[in-house]
């Protein structure tokens, strides 16, 4: 008899990569020839690491991405599927190119990322099988694909599921598409800039609140995570953990993974916003995605 799969399931929707990280000892201007201390192949992009996040902490996370028929697109699923991700219903564009990336990371953790988009990959999102959305408890999902996304947060709405955004930086139109169509809003500082030009940080979460957000939030390193709510107006920091970083490339990632699992798991949004902030303050402190026991012990060992 097979035992029924109780982990609450999140899709996510938006950007996978494949991530090629080299250490190297500075980011040096060009012209230059430099060796790399290290280096590792493996997936990548907001909501490919979301996804990751999602699965090794404890949710059932199906995920919903676009990739050519090139050497790259395979490869690059099969390494989501082996993280426990569903990449079942993922669109392998004919004749499309895979997005790739190469991320440069220095000794401290800083890192700069030359990304490539891929190419022919189609925006029409006919294909998505929104009626999986049906048996999920939260749905996340980035700007990299403006159409999949309002088509899938407007599925969603209409059925009281919870969404939320990972609003990187983007171009001003897709953030004002897409965000009065989520839930909770959580940007990056670059991408709260983009959202609201020239607003200060609360002043821009408040718009996002106007325009129909519950929860509108900006993640800023060391510096914690601002958030309000439309319950609750005024701006709220939740700290950010005391670790020490090595590579705090999709760390924003995780923290978005993390924070749709507590949601699809029914936890205030005071509670999500730590456990996020945990979950992304262990992948910038060890390069990795943790596992629940990890973030469960962080919380305890630095309690709020």
């Amino acid at each position: 008899m097979t035992l029924p799969d109780l982990r609450p399931v999140v899709v996510c929707l938006g950007s996978v990569v494949m991530d090629h990280t080299f250490h190297v000892d500075e980011v040096v201007q060009p012209p230059s020839k430099n060796r790399a201390r290290s280096y590792m192949l493996g997936a990548g992009g907001l909501a490919a690491n979301a996804s990751i996040a999602v699965s090794r902490l404890g949710g059932n996370c199906i995920f919903w991405g676009r990739v050519g028929d090139d050497l790259n697109g395979g490869p690059l699923l099969d390494a989501l599927a082996e993280q426990g991700v569903d990449v079942a219903h993922c669109h392998r564009a004919p004749g499309g190119r895979t997005p790739v990336s190469a991320v440069l990371v220095d000794p401290v953790g800083e890192r700069s990322i030359y990304a490539y988009r891929g190419e022919q990959l189609g925006t029409d999102p006919a294909w998505l099988p929104l009626g999986q959305l049906d048996r999920a408890r939260s749905f996340l999902c980035d700007p990299r694909w403006p159409e999949g996304s309002a088509r899938a947060l407007d599925y969603a709405r209409a059925r009281g599921l919870p969404t939320v955004i990972d609003g990187e930086k983007s171009e001003t139109r897709i953030l004002l598409d897409l965000i009065p169509r989520t839930d909770h809003a959580i940007f990056s500082v670059p991408g709260l800039v983009n959202y609201a030009p020239g607003a200060r940080p609360a002043e821009a979460l408040r718009l996002a609140i106007a325009a129909g957000c519950k929860v509108a939030g900006v993640t800023r390193g060391e510096k914690g995570t601002l958030w309000l709510t439309a319950e609750d107006p005024e701006p709220r920091v939740t700290p950010a953990f005391r670790v020490q970083a090595t590579n705090t490339t999709g760390a924003g990632d995780v923290f978005h993974g993390a924070y749709a699992l507590a949601i699809a798991e029914g936890q205030p949004v005071e509670r999500a916003m730590r456990f996020a902030s945990a979950a992304g303050a262990l992948r910038a402190r060890d390069g990795a995605t943790p596992t629940r026991e990890m973030l469960e012990a962080l919380l305890c060992a630095q309690p709020g």
